[in-house]
């Protein structure tokens, strides 16, 4: 969601003027999923048969859970949405004033953001999409690694139903841990790492395997691994530059190589990139891919949406980008979102009806977002199932600490993971 202007308060001392002034309604809604009219409610969600520990394959069977930020569903559930999402000092720092001030936000932005959602069919598609994707891929893993199958997906959202709690709990009912042990997978669905997204979706998830197995659960407890980037897999990079293609292809050919590719991810602000956050680097690692892969077909720019406030945040920003090429004479701009692994808020509505609408030119157009590419879908499964046979708890990256970083959450989370490559029996 984008959290623009009215957070401008967030790393200051809040008053009782700036507390109300702070927490007056916003754009869009940060990183959340996207929507569509076709959105299936929390009733429709996928019933998955529980597999149990007593499957016959050698290894098998595996849970994956996609993890990634989530959305509400429908109208109603906005308003708990924003709660779980300003209590999470993680994304949005609030000091000893979070347990305050966190609810105060989230009650006085409900009603704008309930009516940006509404403008995007009702709620956000997250869920439909995870469902979706985390099944398909499941199919083809099973084939690709049939000595861990068979593989069963779950969903754990950060801030919306399924909760991560909701998912460990579905994962003790479906026959794993509690003495019976089994393997899960973590599989982030953010393919850039950054602390505020991944890292707080694993914060949560040892959280809860703390709560529910205890902290050092024995050999009966579940054995998980993390993929915990994927920023240039092939498969993904091949599914982003199908989608360009598709767009640059709705120009009429005499003007195609003159379009301008515009790549928008979620802005950072500087505070957390100058602690050592990976995700700038992994996002322009992502660009730099897709754009080998179309052969630098066309020129092109890394662009960062969602700022929030007037500390310094990462930019240049995508609406003051798109806003600067069209007054230049540069009216044919594909913008690509390129953070996210499906539709979502800031892709429906602030890319499709803020940004592009108020660009007032029929040239400035958007890629098509990942949603149920079979593309994307297969290089997930290979991505799985790569992972699987490494016998990796996690990679190498995620071992190291950001250099400014003073999380004793973060220290405990990645000391938990570290730990359980033991219960892999591997040593890389």
């Amino acid at each position: 969601m984008s959290l623009r202007a009215p957070l401008s308060q967030l790393t200051r001392r809040a008053s009782p003027a700036s507390i109300f002034q702070f927490a007056a309604p916003s754009s869009t809604c940060m990183r959340t999923a996207r929507t569509s009219p076709s959105t299936p409610n929390r009733s429709m969600a996928t019933v998955v048969p529980p597999v149990t520990q007593d499957a016959t394959s050698s290894k098998g069977p595996t849970a994956i859970v996609f993890m990634n930020m989530g959305g509400p569903s429908t109208t109603s559930e906005v308003g708990d949405f924003l709660s779980r999402l300003f209590a999470d000092a993680d994304l949005i720092p609030l000091g000893r004033l979070q347990s305050y001030l966190g609810p105060l936000i989230a009650a006085r932005r409900t009603g704008k953001i309930q009516k940006q959602y509404s403008a995007i069919g009702g709620g956000s598609p997250i869920r439909k999409w995870s469902e979706y994707q985390s099944s398909e891929m499941c199919k083809i893993l099973d084939k690709l690694s049939p000595t861990t199958a068979p593989h069963k997906p779950y969903v754990a959202f950060r801030y919306a139903d399924p909760l991560t709690e909701e998912m460990y709990a579905r994962l003790l009912a479906d026959g794993f841990g509690n003495g019976k042990g089994g393997r899960a997978v973590a599989f982030t669905q953010y393919p850039q790492y950054s602390c505020s997204t991944t890292g707080s979706s694993l914060n949560e998830l040892w959280k809860w395997r703390t709560r529910l197995e205890g902290k050092d659960a024995g050999p009966g407890a579940i054995t998980w691994s993390v993929i915990d980037r994927w920023p240039v897999h092939a498969g993904l990079v091949e599914a982003f530059a199908r989608n360009v293609e598709a767009q640059l292809a709705t120009y009429p050919e005499e003007r195609r190589k003159d379009v301008v590719l515009l790549f928008s991810a979620h802005s950072l602000p500087m505070s957390v990139v100058n602690r050592g956050d990976t995700y700038p680097a992994e996002v322009a690692a992502t660009v730099y891919a897709v754009m080998q892969r179309l052969q630098f077909s066309n020129s092109y720019r890394l662009c960062w949406q969602s700022q929030v406030g007037p500390s310094a945040w990462l930019g240049a920003q995508t609406s003051d980008t798109v806003a600067a090429y069209v007054k230049q004479g540069q009216t044919d701009l594909v913008l690509i979102p390129i953070a996210f692994t499906s539709d979502h808020i800031e892709t429906l509505y602030e890319l499709d009806q803020e940004v592009i609408h108020e660009a007032g030119s029929p040239g400035v157009k958007r890629a098509e977002s990942l949603n149920g590419s079979p593309v994307f879908i297969q290089a997930l499964a290979d991505i799985a199932a790569a992972h699987l046979a490494s016998g990796e708890a996690c990679s190498r990256q995620m071992r190291l600490r950001c250099q400014g970083c003073r999380s004793e959450k973060c220290l405990q989370s990645k000391a938990f993971f570290m730990r359980e490559q033991m219960a892999l029996g591997a040593v890389v």
